[in-house]
């Protein structure tokens, strides 16, 4: 194994990658073989016993779900591969958002028997959204009801991947005993004993031969369309060489113009020392990657950064973790340049230079120290104060900030109260930190009732959050019912007047405007424009009305939730020589908003989910029937395997305690996911009923 205090590791032989994938198609239990095979550790832990060694907390071994996407490094054929585990749950979407952010490439794991679900398609959105490379990897082979043609096909119709499968299974269900490697057309066939660790190469048995060799004629057609040499073999038909092939299927792998399908069963330990293989082989190094872009926060110029130790600093702080032992760890990725233990690095956000204290290699939640680490890498640092997630790090001379990162809106608050005096004095501390931790958390306090809210991404996000209070800050607090982030918005066009004038004795405020609002697209927000002419308000006065519209906006006239979609225009106004005041244009823009608002038809706009149901078919009509009683428009019915799936689009104010209510339809055997979708207008009866309370 390499020796891993040197870490100034060649940049071609790093990989760094995540596992990325929908509930329970094996990500944790992929990473754990992984671990195992590459020597990092000396016994399988097992997410259903509660012992794997990715999910750390408490709370993961518990409910068996991996939370917090954890990194840790491993060696594999002299190549050093970062590797992060992400959660499959979409109240955890951030974890998966943020790794992919700052990942070269990912391993898409899809379940044999369920094919590709609605999580796996948010993920590989998430992974179009920044151009990652993926291998799609097949698991659960040896499952009743293991399916791979029709997985492959499914990938190719739902996620419009170009899936081109590069291993073909020996057997299935039961029978499943190893892979075919169609490059070399050798077979493998894993020993039991050994979990899996040995396993014989033989020719391939008879009976698969017709079908890996149609695999591989499509396999060399596919992967001839990236490399023109491979193109004119193939078509005067001789026969290429394993180098020629893999360098074709790399090239397309890396320009995200295909995705190679390889297949395995992760709990019996068949197939990973092939995929450690396609990692090393297929998917990208830093050096095969663009530079990376981003802008000078000086001249607002675009620049970009090779990944090459020697060139100016630039590294992205991509996650915060609280740790008992060190304090607060930032995670972060150096793209280029050297970032050495106690050297100072500038904050692009701040505008700060900051001492960094130690630097730690991560294993899941062991740690390394050392002393310096080179561009491609991924580490954990310690000592840095004014961090938040997403921010850019560089060398103070030549700055760049690099691209933030996406980050959802919350569509679920709870208020929260501390039990007691002492929970008190703990509870901004720790939400402080758990804000920090995770974008998607928010903390706001209510105007009216003065109480504590805390926003999320569904209930089981701000469930473990206040787990995590209690348990790891020792915080204790009363919950009160979930409730749904609404927003108000209009539906027409309408002008008003806003005057604010004071006169005492003295100095008095003279603030005039005409403003117009009129309704936008649904998920654009808030514009503002100024359509001022001549000089009917000055132009140092025009940012005051816009403080105020956007001030207005932050409740609405409605019920008090927050305003989106709506374009206001200033198209006038007067203003006094002695007494105009920036306070007192803000004001007018606040009057004139409030009241254009109150008679564009305002009305209510609530979350809606996407949900899908999968359950044994005795249980439809009833699954069914509760879901158009909530309100439920049914989009889908199709068959998953030896399962049904109903998917539809669901307002979440009627879908909290649905995880109780669709146990009890089923006998415990259905389950579902739920994710946003869009924001809809609320029906006029159900409007007024939270208008009034």
């Amino acid at each position: 194994m390499a020796d891993e205090k040197k870490i100034h590791y060649p940049l071609e032989k790093i990989r760094n990658i995540g596992i990325a994938a929908h509930i329970d198609a094996g990500k944790t239990t992929t990473s754990e073989r992984v671990l195992y095979y590459t020597g990092r550790t000396y016994k399988i832990g097992e997410v259903h016993e509660g012992t794997a060694v990715m999910d750390w907390m408490e709370q993961e071994q518990e409910r068996g779900i991996t939370i917090t996407s954890a990194a840790t490094t491993c060696f594999w054929r002299d190549c050093r591969i970062n590797l992060i585990d992400t959660p499959g749950h979409v109240d955890f979407t951030i974890e998966v958002e943020r790794s992919l952010r700052v990942l070269d490439g990912c391993v898409a794991v899809f379940g044999a028997v369920e094919g590709v679900e609605p999580q796996s398609e948010t993920v590989w959105r998430q992974a179009d959204r920044y151009n990652v490379p993926r291998i799609a990897y097949i698991n659960k082979m040896d499952r009743t009801g293991a399916e791979f043609e029709k997985n492959v096909q499914q990938m190719r119709d739902q996620l419009g991947a170009n899936a081109v499968p590069i291993q073909h299974p020996l057997g299935r269900e039961e029978h499943f005993k190893g892979v075919v490697d169609l490059v070399e057309m050798k077979a493998y066939v894993f020993d039991d004993d050994s979990l899996g660790a040995k396993f014989q190469t033989i020719d391939i048995p008879a009976e698969y031969m017709d079908v890996c060799k149609k695999a591989r004629e499509y396999m060399i057609e596919k992967v001839s369309e990236y490399d023109d040499h491979l193109m004119n073999k193939f078509i005067e038909g001789q026969e290429p060489t394993v180098a020629e092939i893999k360098a074709a299927i790399r090239k397309g792998t890396i320009s995200l113009k295909m995705a190679p399908v390889i297949v395995g069963s992760s709990l019996k330990n068949k197939g990973i020392q092939q995929l450690l293989d396609a990692v090393v082989d297929y998917l990208p190094s830093p050096k095969d990657i663009p530079p990376v872009k981003g802008t000078d926060p000086n001249t607002g110029n675009e620049v970009s950064r090779e990944a090459d130790d020697k060139a100016p600093l630039s590294c992205y702080a991509f996650k915060i973790a609280s740790d008992k032992f060190v304090g607060s760890l930032t995670y972060i990725r150096v793209y280029s340049g050297t970032l050495s233990s106690s050297s100072y690095i500038h904050n692009v956000r701040t505008g700060k230079t900051e001492r960094l204290g130690r630097l730690l290699l991560m294993h899941s939640n062991k740690r390394e120290e050392i002393n310096e680490v080179g561009a491609g890498n991924i580490v954990a640092a310690v000592g840095l104060k004014d961090v938040k997630t997403g921010d850019s790090y560089c060398d103070e001379n030549h700055p760049i900030q690099l691209e933030a990162m996406f980050v959802p809106e919350p569509v679920i608050w709870m208020a929260i109260e501390p039990k007691t005096k002492a929970d008190r004095d703990k509870l901004s501390d720790a939400i402080g930190k758990l804000v920090a931790e995770d974008p998607t958390f928010r903390v706001k306090t209510d105007q009216e009732t003065v109480q504590t809210l805390i926003g999320g991404m569904g209930e089981l996000h701000l469930d473990i959050k206040v787990d995590v209070l209690k348990r790891e800050y020792g915080v204790h607090v009363n919950v009160g019912k979930p409730q749904v982030a609404y927003k108000e918005t209009i539906l027409g066009m309408a002008e008003a007047e806003g005057k604010f004038i004071k006169q005492t004795g003295g100095r008095g405020q003279y603030g005039h405007c005409y403003l117009k609002v009129e309704a936008l697209e649904r998920g654009k927000g808030i514009e503002f424009e100024s359509k001022i002419v001549g000089g009917a308000i000055p132009r140092e006065y025009i940012p005051a009305v816009e403080d105020g519209v956007m001030d207005a906006c932050t409740n609405g006239v409605l019920a008090g939730y927050p305003v989106t979609d709506v374009k206001a225009t200033v198209f006038d106004g007067s203003y006094h020589e002695v007494d105009s005041s920036e306070i007192a244009f803000k004001m007018a823009g606040i009057f004139a908003f409030k009241d254009a608002f109150k008679n564009a038809k305002p009305i209510l706009l609530e979350p809606i989910m996407l949900v899908e149901v999968l359950m044994p078919e005795e249980y439809m009509g009833d699954v069914i029937g509760d879901l158009n009683s909530r309100r439920c428009v049914i989009q889908e019915l199709s068959n998953r395997g030896h399962l049904k799936s109903v998917r539809g689009l669901v307002p979440l104010a009627e879908m909290f305690g649905y995880a109780t209510a669709v146990r009890s339809l089923s006998q415990g055997r259905a389950t579902y996911t739920m994710e946003p979708n869009t924001y809809q207008e609320v029906p006029r009866q159900i409007a007024e009923k939270i208008i009034a309370g």
